[in-house]
């Protein structure tokens, strides 16, 4: 009777914890998609890991599928193959399944009536122009410090825009602009400049995307820029006289400056001094003054002061050009000249007139 109850108990326990995973497993689910016919992305919620996949469907025929590996939620990015689509209406269907599952076109297509699961979403849309733009980007680009664009609208509206830095198959970083005023007029673009939160790292491969929703007419339109991060920084400002010279720096890039300034002093072509200093390490809108004096006050002369702030594979990524006139020091007066100086012109004459006088009184004495 030990034995069994022993046995017993140990069959409950790991029953238990196949119920624990099997419920971990499906706590995640498919909160968010939209597609296009170049992306989509994706936004998973809940806790747990597994396996997604997209198809891309046309009229019950699946023209690509796209499996993805994911290991927490969060926001993930599918690329389209550049295929050669007519008008007509499209469908992007994510399922959330494991290795043994089999994709079927006809139940996916059926899965895009308005049935979501937590396990399954579709998203329908219409290529080939049918429906009029509401509002265009009229341009776009990404780079170590954030995302740029310039956007238009036909007519007076408010749009959402949602900023995402992707690597991979996964976004790192979203967040999201609501209620912004785009004017009415599709020549006059306005400017957004939006910078990035995380830190990067240099020399990697990232993409920017810009997701933007008109809720009104219930338009979406994303679109993707990649761009490899580098470091990146300026000299803002610059100062030098016979003492020494200093130098502002201001990072310009999510990559961490880690350079230096070298201060390159020459008279008449001749190099009289070169001097390097470590920049404090910069992120984007930080910025450093760094200082340093000569050997000894400088001669009177003209030099020549080249100031050149250098990356870490030892380029030059700002230079400017100075002059530097040091001029002759002009020497104080004396304690006693200054005395007199500072005389009124009366009272010195009396001076000088009181000792002539003491003189000739001392004179006739003797």
């Amino acid at each position: 009777m030990k034995i069994s109850s022993t046995y017993s108990v140990r069959h409950l326990a790991a029953f238990a914890l196949l119920m624990a995973l099997a419920t971990t497993a499906q706590s995640i689910e498919i909160s968010s998609l939209y597609s296009n016919t170049d992306s989509a992305d994706i936004t998973l919620a809940g806790e747990g890991a597994g396996l997604l996949q997209m198809d891309l469907i046309q009229e019950n025929r699946v023209l690509s599928t796209k499996r993805l590996d994911f290991d927490a939620p969060g926001t993930y990015i599918v690329r389209w193959p550049r295929l050669d689509l007519d008008k007509g209406s499209y469908s992007a269907c994510a399922t959330l399944r494991d290795d043994e599952t089999k994709s079927n076109s006809k139940s996916d297509e059926d899965g895009i009536e308005d049935r979501p699961s937590p396990s399954r979403r579709c998203y329908r849309f219409y290529y080939g122009g049918v429906e009029p733009v509401r509002f265009d980007v009229r341009d776009l680009r990404a780079d170590s410090r954030g995302l740029h664009m310039a956007i238009s609208a036909r007519d007076p509206t408010i749009v959402d825009i949602y900023y995402m830095l992707v690597q991979g198959d996964r976004a790192l970083y979203v967040t999201q602009e609501r209620a912004v005023p785009i004017s009415g007029i599709m020549s006059a673009a306005i400017q957004k400049d939006y910078e990035w939160k995380p830190i990067l790292k240099n020399g990697l491969t990232y993409e920017g995307r810009v997701k933007i929703v008109e809720l009104n007419h219930n338009q979406t339109r994303a679109f993707m820029s990649p761009f490899v991060a580098v470091e990146d920084a300026r000299i803002t400002e610059t100062y030098q006289d016979e003492t020494g010279a200093s130098a502002t720096v201001m990072g310009e890039s999510r990559v961490p400056f880690e350079g230096y300034l070298r201060f390159t002093l020459s008279e008449g072509g001749e190099v009289l001094n070169i001097t390097e200093r470590k920049t404090p390490v910069l992120l984007s809108g930080d910025d450093e003054t760094v200082e340093i004096t000569w050997n000894s006050t400088l001669e009177p002369g003209v030099y020549e002061l080249q100031t050149a702030l250098i990356g870490q594979d030892g380029g030059i990524m700002d230079l400017q050009e100075n002059i530097i006139e040091a001029k002759h020091i002009v020497r104080r007066s004396l304690p006693d000249e200054t005395k007199s100086a500072d005389l009124p012109a009366g009272l010195a004459g009396v001076a000088v007139l009181a000792v002539i006088l003491l003189r000739r009184t001392r004179g006739r004495t003797n």
